[in-house]
Protein backbone atom coordinates (compact mmCIF):
# COMPACT_ATOMS: atom_id res chain seq x y z
CA UNK A 1 0.00 0.00 0.00
CA UNK A 2 1.31 3.42 -1.49
CA UNK A 3 1.52 5.80 2.01
CA UNK A 4 -0.45 5.52 4.94
CA UNK A 5 2.18 4.77 7.52
CA UNK A 6 0.76 6.82 10.65
CA UNK A 7 -2.62 5.39 9.41
CA UNK A 8 -1.70 1.88 9.63
CA UNK A 9 -0.36 2.34 12.64
CA UNK A 10 -3.25 3.64 14.38
CA UNK A 11 -5.61 0.75 13.14
CA UNK A 12 -3.30 -2.18 14.54
CA UNK A 13 -2.32 -0.31 17.68
CA UNK A 14 -6.01 -0.99 17.83
CA UNK A 15 -5.81 -4.46 16.90
CA UNK A 16 -3.32 -4.74 20.15
CA UNK A 17 -4.81 -3.43 22.90
CA UNK A 18 -6.24 -4.81 25.85
CA UNK A 19 -9.58 -3.06 25.71
CA UNK A 20 -12.15 -2.84 23.33
CA UNK A 21 -11.26 -0.09 20.59
CA UNK A 22 -13.58 2.68 18.93
CA UNK A 23 -11.78 4.06 15.88
CA UNK A 24 -13.03 6.64 13.39
CA UNK A 25 -11.73 7.27 9.45
CA UNK A 26 -13.27 10.33 7.74
CA UNK A 27 -12.02 12.17 4.90
CA UNK A 28 -13.38 13.45 1.50
CA UNK A 29 -15.25 11.00 -0.81
CA UNK A 30 -12.61 9.01 -2.94
CA UNK A 31 -9.85 9.64 -1.30
CA UNK A 32 -9.05 5.54 -0.09
CA UNK A 33 -10.41 5.44 3.27
CA UNK A 34 -12.13 1.73 2.77
CA UNK A 35 -9.52 1.03 0.57
CA UNK A 36 -7.00 1.55 4.12
CA UNK A 37 -9.19 -0.87 6.64
CA UNK A 38 -9.68 -3.50 4.53
CA UNK A 39 -5.98 -3.45 3.58
CA UNK A 40 -4.55 -3.21 6.88
CA UNK A 41 -7.15 -6.17 8.47
CA UNK A 42 -6.88 -8.58 4.88
CA UNK A 43 -10.98 -8.16 4.75
CA UNK A 44 -10.76 -10.67 7.68
CA UNK A 45 -13.85 -8.61 9.41
CA UNK A 46 -16.22 -10.03 12.66
CA UNK A 47 -18.72 -8.20 10.67
CA UNK A 48 -18.93 -5.48 8.01
CA UNK A 49 -21.37 -3.43 6.44
CA UNK A 50 -21.71 -0.36 4.26
CA UNK A 51 -24.54 1.79 4.52
CA UNK A 52 -26.73 2.65 1.06
CA UNK A 53 -26.11 6.48 -0.10
CA UNK A 54 -29.57 7.99 -0.39
CA UNK A 55 -31.34 4.56 1.16
CA UNK A 56 -34.57 4.83 2.66
CA UNK A 57 -35.08 3.45 6.45
CA UNK A 58 -36.59 0.11 5.42
CA UNK A 59 -33.68 -0.16 2.82
CA UNK A 60 -31.05 0.43 5.20
CA UNK A 61 -32.58 -2.61 7.86
CA UNK A 62 -32.72 -4.83 4.60
CA UNK A 63 -29.29 -4.50 3.66
CA UNK A 64 -28.00 -4.43 7.75
CA UNK A 65 -29.68 -7.75 7.49
CA UNK A 66 -28.38 -9.30 4.94
CA UNK A 67 -24.72 -7.87 5.88
CA UNK A 68 -25.37 -9.87 9.23
CA UNK A 69 -26.34 -12.92 7.54
CA UNK A 70 -23.00 -12.95 5.21
CA UNK A 71 -20.99 -12.69 8.32
CA UNK A 72 -22.62 -16.23 9.18
CA UNK A 73 -25.73 -14.81 11.48
CA UNK A 74 -28.45 -18.04 11.52
CA UNK A 75 -32.16 -17.33 11.45
CA UNK A 76 -32.29 -13.48 11.63
CA UNK A 77 -35.47 -12.16 12.14
CA UNK A 78 -36.64 -9.20 10.12
CA UNK A 79 -35.69 -5.50 11.56
CA UNK A 80 -38.05 -3.57 12.55
CA UNK A 81 -35.56 -1.19 13.87
CA UNK A 82 -32.29 -0.17 14.69
CA UNK A 83 -32.70 -1.41 17.95
CA UNK A 84 -33.07 -5.04 16.63
CA UNK A 85 -30.69 -4.47 14.34
CA UNK A 86 -27.72 -3.85 16.81
CA UNK A 87 -29.56 -6.80 19.40
CA UNK A 88 -29.02 -9.06 16.42
CA UNK A 89 -25.40 -7.75 15.63
CA UNK A 90 -24.58 -8.51 19.63
CA UNK A 91 -25.85 -12.14 19.37
CA UNK A 92 -23.58 -12.54 16.01
CA UNK A 93 -20.56 -11.47 17.48
CA UNK A 94 -21.20 -13.23 20.93
CA UNK A 95 -21.30 -16.85 19.05
CA UNK A 96 -17.45 -16.06 17.28
CA UNK A 97 -14.95 -17.43 18.54
CA UNK A 98 -12.60 -15.82 21.32
CA UNK A 99 -10.17 -13.21 20.03
CA UNK A 100 -10.11 -9.92 18.60
CA UNK A 101 -13.21 -9.21 16.50
CA UNK A 102 -13.16 -6.19 14.01
CA UNK A 103 -16.32 -4.98 13.40
CA UNK A 104 -15.89 -2.69 10.45
CA UNK A 105 -19.30 -0.53 9.61
CA UNK A 106 -18.82 2.00 6.52
CA UNK A 107 -20.18 4.64 5.35
CA UNK A 108 -22.13 5.19 8.60
CA UNK A 109 -23.60 8.75 7.78
CA UNK A 110 -26.21 7.07 5.32
CA UNK A 111 -27.59 4.98 7.39
CA UNK A 112 -29.02 8.02 10.22
CA UNK A 113 -31.94 8.62 7.83
CA UNK A 114 -34.32 10.56 9.32
CA UNK A 115 -36.40 9.49 12.92
CA UNK A 116 -34.49 6.41 12.62
CA UNK A 117 -33.43 6.67 15.79
CA UNK A 118 -29.63 5.22 14.78
CA UNK A 119 -27.69 6.86 16.73
CA UNK A 120 -29.01 6.56 19.99
CA UNK A 121 -28.60 2.57 19.23
CA UNK A 122 -25.67 2.95 17.76
CA UNK A 123 -24.41 4.91 21.03
CA UNK A 124 -25.96 1.91 23.01
CA UNK A 125 -24.33 -0.36 21.47
CA UNK A 126 -21.23 0.82 21.94
CA UNK A 127 -21.34 2.33 25.17
CA UNK A 128 -23.67 -0.47 27.01
CA UNK A 129 -22.06 -3.64 25.28
CA UNK A 130 -18.74 -3.04 23.53
CA UNK A 131 -17.06 -1.15 25.42
CA UNK A 132 -17.57 -3.45 28.34
CA UNK A 133 -15.67 -6.17 26.29
CA UNK A 134 -12.33 -6.33 25.72
CA UNK A 135 -12.21 -8.25 22.37
CA UNK A 136 -14.23 -5.73 19.94
CA UNK A 137 -12.16 -3.50 17.51
CA UNK A 138 -15.18 -1.16 16.19
CA UNK A 139 -14.06 0.81 13.12
CA UNK A 140 -16.49 3.09 11.48
CA UNK A 141 -15.82 4.98 8.22
CA UNK A 142 -17.50 8.00 6.72
CA UNK A 143 -17.38 10.39 3.26
CA UNK A 144 -19.84 12.36 4.93
CA UNK A 145 -17.56 14.97 6.63
CA UNK A 146 -20.01 17.24 8.42
CA UNK A 147 -21.79 14.05 9.59
CA UNK A 148 -19.02 12.45 11.29
CA UNK A 149 -17.22 15.60 12.71
CA UNK A 150 -20.87 16.13 14.52
CA UNK A 151 -22.07 13.02 15.37
CA UNK A 152 -18.60 11.14 16.51
CA UNK A 153 -15.05 12.94 15.94
CA UNK A 154 -16.74 15.98 17.96
CA UNK A 155 -20.01 14.47 19.61
CA UNK A 156 -21.04 16.03 22.81
CA UNK A 157 -23.68 13.33 23.72
CA UNK A 158 -23.03 9.84 24.15
CA UNK A 159 -20.38 9.31 22.02
CA UNK A 160 -18.14 12.22 23.82
CA UNK A 161 -14.68 10.81 24.64
CA UNK A 162 -15.75 7.68 23.40
CA UNK A 163 -13.77 7.27 20.54
CA UNK A 164 -10.23 5.79 21.38
CA UNK A 165 -8.29 7.43 17.96
CA UNK A 166 -9.44 9.02 14.81
CA UNK A 167 -8.04 8.73 11.27
CA UNK A 168 -8.59 11.78 8.99
CA UNK A 169 -7.04 10.17 5.68
CA UNK A 170 -5.72 13.07 3.59
CA UNK A 171 -5.20 12.78 -0.51
CA UNK A 172 -1.80 11.74 -1.60
CA UNK A 173 1.49 14.09 -1.50
CA UNK A 174 3.23 14.34 -4.92
CA UNK A 175 5.47 11.79 -3.98
CA UNK A 176 2.20 9.44 -3.42
CA UNK A 177 0.74 10.25 -6.71
CA UNK A 178 4.69 9.59 -8.22
CA UNK A 179 4.32 5.95 -6.80
CA UNK A 180 1.13 5.18 -6.96
CA UNK A 181 1.41 6.71 -11.78
CA UNK A 182 4.29 3.65 -11.43
CA UNK A 183 1.97 0.96 -9.86
CA UNK A 184 -0.89 2.21 -12.59
CA UNK A 185 2.21 1.19 -15.27
CA UNK A 186 2.04 4.89 -16.37
CA UNK A 187 4.88 6.52 -18.32
CA UNK A 188 4.91 10.03 -16.59
CA UNK A 189 7.00 13.19 -16.12
CA UNK A 190 7.25 15.08 -12.83
CA UNK A 191 6.13 17.70 -15.03
CA UNK A 192 3.64 15.58 -16.01
CA UNK A 193 2.63 14.34 -12.44
CA UNK A 194 2.70 17.79 -11.19
CA UNK A 195 -0.18 19.09 -13.99
CA UNK A 196 -1.92 16.02 -13.20
CA UNK A 197 -2.09 17.17 -9.70
CA UNK A 198 -3.05 20.41 -10.56
CA UNK A 199 -6.50 19.07 -11.66
CA UNK A 200 -7.08 15.95 -9.70
CA UNK A 201 -5.13 17.09 -6.20
CA UNK A 202 -4.00 13.68 -4.53
CA UNK A 203 -7.39 11.91 -5.12
CA UNK A 204 -6.15 8.24 -5.65
CA UNK A 205 -9.41 7.33 -7.13
CA UNK A 206 -9.26 9.87 -9.98
CA UNK A 207 -5.69 8.46 -10.73
CA UNK A 208 -6.97 5.31 -11.24
CA UNK A 209 -8.92 6.27 -14.25
CA UNK A 210 -5.98 7.21 -16.23
CA UNK A 211 -4.70 4.95 -18.94
CA UNK A 212 -1.00 4.34 -20.29
CA UNK A 213 -1.76 5.24 -23.60
CA UNK A 214 -2.49 7.90 -23.93
CA UNK A 215 -1.17 11.30 -23.22
CA UNK A 216 -2.23 13.47 -20.12
CA UNK A 217 -4.40 15.87 -22.13
CA UNK A 218 -5.70 12.74 -23.81
CA UNK A 219 -6.95 11.54 -20.87
CA UNK A 220 -7.93 14.89 -19.62
CA UNK A 221 -10.31 14.62 -22.66
CA UNK A 222 -11.89 11.44 -22.34
CA UNK A 223 -12.85 11.81 -18.14
CA UNK A 224 -13.68 15.43 -18.29
CA UNK A 225 -14.53 16.92 -21.40
CA UNK A 226 -16.14 13.91 -23.34
CA UNK A 227 -19.86 13.83 -22.85
CA UNK A 228 -19.87 10.60 -21.26
CA UNK A 229 -16.88 11.17 -19.34
CA UNK A 230 -16.79 9.38 -16.31
CA UNK A 231 -15.25 12.21 -13.77
CA UNK A 232 -17.31 14.67 -15.94
CA UNK A 233 -20.34 14.89 -13.23
CA UNK A 234 -18.04 13.48 -10.59
CA UNK A 235 -18.39 17.49 -8.71
CA UNK A 236 -22.14 17.14 -7.60
CA UNK A 237 -21.84 13.94 -6.95
CA UNK A 238 -18.80 14.84 -4.34
CA UNK A 239 -20.57 17.36 -2.78
CA UNK A 240 -24.00 15.75 -2.79
CA UNK A 241 -22.42 12.53 -1.02
CA UNK A 242 -20.29 14.32 1.23
CA UNK A 243 -23.03 17.23 3.43
CA UNK A 244 -25.89 16.32 4.00
CA UNK A 245 -27.33 20.10 3.24
CA UNK A 246 -25.02 20.32 -0.07
CA UNK A 247 -26.07 23.85 -0.77
CA UNK A 248 -23.97 25.59 1.94
CA UNK A 249 -21.29 23.96 1.41
CA UNK A 250 -21.50 24.58 -2.53
CA UNK A 251 -22.17 28.30 -2.00
CA UNK A 252 -19.00 28.95 -0.01
CA UNK A 253 -17.37 26.94 -2.50
CA UNK A 254 -18.39 29.30 -5.14
CA UNK A 255 -17.79 31.95 -3.09
CA UNK A 256 -14.44 31.52 -2.25
CA UNK A 257 -13.57 30.39 -6.17
CA UNK A 258 -14.39 33.99 -7.10
CA UNK A 259 -11.46 35.51 -5.23
CA UNK A 260 -7.79 33.80 -5.56
CA UNK A 261 -6.17 35.43 -2.17
CA UNK A 262 -9.38 34.00 -0.50
CA UNK A 263 -12.08 35.71 2.09
CA UNK A 264 -12.61 36.45 5.64
CA UNK A 265 -16.29 35.18 7.52
CA UNK A 266 -17.78 37.90 6.90
CA UNK A 267 -17.13 38.43 3.09
CA UNK A 268 -18.23 34.93 2.67
CA UNK A 269 -21.11 36.14 4.90
CA UNK A 270 -21.85 38.81 2.46
CA UNK A 271 -22.06 36.23 -0.60
CA UNK A 272 -24.36 33.55 -0.02
CA UNK A 273 -28.00 32.83 0.97
CA UNK A 274 -27.77 31.95 4.67
CA UNK A 275 -27.08 34.18 8.23
CA UNK A 276 -24.20 33.75 11.03
CA UNK A 277 -24.47 31.16 12.89
CA UNK A 278 -23.43 26.85 13.94
CA UNK A 279 -24.37 25.76 11.16
CA UNK A 280 -21.90 28.01 8.67
CA UNK A 281 -19.12 27.08 11.23
CA UNK A 282 -19.60 23.49 11.31
CA UNK A 283 -19.47 23.93 7.13
CA UNK A 284 -16.44 25.94 6.86
CA UNK A 285 -14.90 23.44 9.60
CA UNK A 286 -16.51 20.35 7.14
CA UNK A 287 -14.98 21.42 4.02
CA UNK A 288 -11.54 22.29 6.05
CA UNK A 289 -11.38 19.13 7.28
CA UNK A 290 -11.90 17.27 3.67
CA UNK A 291 -9.49 19.22 2.60
CA UNK A 292 -11.37 21.95 -0.21
CA UNK A 293 -10.05 24.83 1.88
CA UNK A 294 -7.66 26.30 4.14
CA UNK A 295 -7.94 28.97 6.96
CA UNK A 296 -4.95 31.01 7.98
CA UNK A 297 -3.76 34.11 9.62
CA UNK A 298 -2.91 37.01 7.34
CA UNK A 299 -0.02 38.68 9.05
CA UNK A 300 -1.16 42.20 10.13
CA UNK A 301 -4.56 41.02 10.54
CA UNK A 302 -6.27 40.46 14.27
CA UNK A 303 -7.86 36.66 14.84
CA UNK A 304 -11.18 38.22 13.37
CA UNK A 305 -9.79 38.75 9.86
CA UNK A 306 -8.71 34.89 9.56
CA UNK A 307 -8.63 34.31 5.75
CA UNK A 308 -10.57 31.06 4.18
CA UNK A 309 -9.17 29.77 0.67
CA UNK A 310 -10.44 27.52 -1.38
CA UNK A 311 -7.46 24.89 -2.43
CA UNK A 312 -8.86 21.86 -3.98
CA UNK A 313 -7.28 21.61 -7.19
CA UNK A 314 -10.41 19.65 -8.87
CA UNK A 315 -12.90 22.06 -7.39
CA UNK A 316 -11.38 25.18 -8.62
CA UNK A 317 -11.10 23.00 -12.23
CA UNK A 318 -14.44 22.31 -12.27
CA UNK A 319 -15.41 25.97 -11.42
CA UNK A 320 -13.17 27.29 -14.30
CA UNK A 321 -13.61 24.93 -16.64
CA UNK A 322 -16.91 22.95 -16.27
CA UNK A 323 -19.35 24.72 -15.36
CA UNK A 324 -20.40 25.68 -18.30
CA UNK A 325 -18.57 29.59 -17.73
CA UNK A 326 -16.58 29.14 -21.04
CA UNK A 327 -17.31 27.15 -24.21
CA UNK A 328 -15.09 23.38 -23.26
CA UNK A 329 -16.74 21.05 -25.61
CA UNK A 330 -14.84 17.59 -26.08
CA UNK A 331 -11.22 17.73 -27.12
CA UNK A 332 -11.24 21.01 -25.43
CA UNK A 333 -7.74 20.54 -23.14
CA UNK A 334 -5.90 18.76 -26.43
CA UNK A 335 -6.89 21.23 -28.48
CA UNK A 336 -5.56 24.23 -26.24
CA UNK A 337 -2.67 22.59 -24.93
CA UNK A 338 -0.74 25.57 -26.01
CA UNK A 339 -3.45 28.34 -25.67
CA UNK A 340 -3.04 31.31 -22.97
CA UNK A 341 -6.01 29.81 -21.20
CA UNK A 342 -4.11 27.13 -20.11
CA UNK A 343 -0.69 28.79 -19.18
CA UNK A 344 -2.54 31.40 -16.86
CA UNK A 345 -4.23 27.98 -15.24
CA UNK A 346 -0.98 26.47 -14.55
CA UNK A 347 0.58 29.46 -13.30
CA UNK A 348 -2.59 29.67 -10.47
CA UNK A 349 -2.80 25.76 -10.51
CA UNK A 350 1.06 25.23 -9.42
CA UNK A 351 0.67 28.17 -6.73
CA UNK A 352 -1.99 26.00 -4.92
CA UNK A 353 0.33 23.08 -5.62
CA UNK A 354 2.77 25.16 -3.34
CA UNK A 355 0.56 25.78 -0.85
CA UNK A 356 0.04 22.14 -0.18
CA UNK A 357 3.02 21.01 0.08
CA UNK A 358 4.36 23.82 2.65
CA UNK A 359 6.08 20.86 4.62
CA UNK A 360 8.25 20.21 1.35
CA UNK A 361 9.57 23.70 0.58
CA UNK A 362 10.50 24.01 4.86
CA UNK A 363 12.49 20.75 4.65
CA UNK A 364 14.15 21.72 1.15
CA UNK A 365 15.13 25.16 2.91
CA UNK A 366 16.65 23.26 5.54
CA UNK A 367 14.34 24.33 8.32
CA UNK A 368 11.95 21.44 9.00
CA UNK A 369 12.50 21.56 12.53
CA UNK A 370 12.40 25.29 12.85
CA UNK A 371 9.15 26.61 14.65
CA UNK A 372 7.66 28.40 11.78
CA UNK A 373 4.08 30.16 10.93
CA UNK A 374 3.25 30.30 7.47
CA UNK A 375 1.49 32.84 6.36
CA UNK A 376 0.29 35.39 3.23
CA UNK A 377 0.04 39.10 3.78
CA UNK A 378 -1.55 42.17 1.68
CA UNK A 379 -1.30 45.73 1.84
CA UNK A 380 -4.43 47.86 0.46
CA UNK A 381 -2.70 50.87 -0.42
CA UNK A 382 -2.55 53.91 2.27
CA UNK A 383 -1.82 57.38 2.16
CA UNK A 384 1.98 56.50 4.29
CA UNK A 385 2.09 53.48 2.10
CA UNK A 386 0.71 54.19 -1.16
CA UNK A 387 1.65 51.00 -3.10
CA UNK A 388 -0.58 47.66 -2.73
CA UNK A 389 1.35 44.57 -1.91
CA UNK A 390 0.00 40.87 -2.18
CA UNK A 391 2.20 38.12 -0.81
CA UNK A 392 0.68 34.48 -0.74
CA UNK A 393 3.12 32.09 0.93
CA UNK A 394 5.00 33.90 3.46
CA UNK A 395 7.43 31.76 5.77
CA UNK A 396 7.63 33.36 9.66
CA UNK A 397 10.70 31.89 11.27
CA UNK A 398 11.35 31.59 14.78
CA UNK A 399 15.14 31.45 13.81
CA UNK A 400 14.61 35.65 12.72
CA UNK A 401 13.84 35.12 9.46
CA UNK A 402 11.03 35.32 6.82
CA UNK A 403 10.97 33.95 3.52
CA UNK A 404 9.00 35.65 0.91
CA UNK A 405 7.91 32.60 -1.20
CA UNK A 406 7.21 34.07 -5.20
CA UNK A 407 5.67 31.21 -7.41
CA UNK A 408 6.27 30.83 -10.10
CA UNK A 409 5.41 28.30 -13.49
CA UNK A 410 7.40 27.67 -16.17
CA UNK A 411 8.85 24.68 -18.89
CA UNK A 412 12.37 25.22 -18.30
CA UNK A 413 14.60 27.42 -16.09
CA UNK A 414 12.28 30.90 -14.70
CA UNK A 415 13.88 34.14 -15.92
CA UNK A 416 13.63 36.37 -13.56
CA UNK A 417 13.36 39.51 -15.65
CA UNK A 418 15.11 43.22 -14.36
CA UNK A 419 11.58 44.11 -14.45
CA UNK A 420 10.00 41.46 -12.30
CA UNK A 421 13.07 41.15 -10.20
CA UNK A 422 12.50 45.05 -9.56
CA UNK A 423 9.02 44.28 -8.77
CA UNK A 424 10.10 41.48 -6.12
CA UNK A 425 12.35 43.67 -4.53
CA UNK A 426 9.80 46.45 -4.06
CA UNK A 427 7.10 44.04 -2.47
CA UNK A 428 10.05 42.61 -0.02
CA UNK A 429 10.44 46.55 0.81
CA UNK A 430 6.87 47.78 1.62
CA UNK A 431 6.23 44.30 3.37
CA UNK A 432 9.22 45.52 5.79
CA UNK A 433 7.99 49.07 6.02
CA UNK A 434 4.78 47.75 6.48
CA UNK A 435 4.95 45.81 9.20
CA UNK A 436 7.81 47.14 10.74
CA UNK A 437 9.82 43.18 10.71
CA UNK A 438 12.98 43.34 12.16
CA UNK A 439 14.03 40.26 11.07
CA UNK A 440 15.71 39.55 7.96
CA UNK A 441 13.59 38.68 4.67
CA UNK A 442 14.80 36.01 2.25
CA UNK A 443 13.13 36.03 -1.23
CA UNK A 444 12.06 32.55 -2.60
CA UNK A 445 11.58 31.38 -5.76
CA UNK A 446 9.44 28.60 -5.84
CA UNK A 447 9.33 27.32 -9.48
CA UNK A 448 10.17 23.51 -11.48
CA UNK A 449 12.75 23.94 -12.71
CA UNK A 450 15.09 26.40 -10.71
CA UNK A 451 16.10 30.31 -11.94
CA UNK A 452 17.91 30.70 -15.19
CA UNK A 453 21.60 32.34 -14.48
CA UNK A 454 21.22 36.11 -14.50
CA UNK A 455 22.44 38.99 -13.00
CA UNK A 456 19.06 39.38 -11.13
CA UNK A 457 19.87 36.10 -9.71
CA UNK A 458 22.07 37.34 -7.12
CA UNK A 459 19.07 38.99 -5.60
CA UNK A 460 17.37 35.72 -4.54
CA UNK A 461 18.51 34.42 -1.42
CA UNK A 462 16.97 30.73 -1.88
CA UNK A 463 15.25 28.37 -4.35
CA UNK A 464 13.24 25.16 -4.30
CA UNK A 465 12.61 22.93 -7.24
CA UNK A 466 9.21 20.91 -8.46
CA UNK A 467 11.64 18.15 -7.35
CA UNK A 468 12.16 18.74 -3.72
CA UNK A 469 8.70 19.48 -3.69
CA UNK A 470 8.22 15.09 -4.65
CA UNK A 471 10.74 14.50 -1.00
Amino acid sequence: MIGRKEETKTLLRALSKHESQFVAVYGRRRVGKTYLVRNVFGNEFAFYHTGIFDGSFREQLDEFKESLEECGLTKCPKLANWRDAFRELRRLLSAKPAGKKVVFIDELPWMDTRNSRFVQQFDKFWNKWASARDDIVLIVCGSAASWMIKNVINDYGGLHNRITDSISVKPFTLKECEEYSRELGLSMSRREIAECYMVFGGIPYYWSYLQKEQSLAQNLDRLLFAKDGKLRNEFARLFKSLFREDRMHREVIESLGRRKAGKTREEILSDVSFSDGGKFSECLSALEECGFIRSFSAIGRTAKGTMFQLIDNFTLFHLEFLSGKIDAGEGFWTSTVTDPIQANWRGRAFERLCLMHEAQIKAALGIAGVRTNVNSWSHTPTPEHPEGAQIDLLIDRADNVINLCEMKYSHGAYDLTPAECEKLLHRRDVFIAVTGTRKSVHLTMVTPNGVADSPQRHEIQSEVTLDDLFA
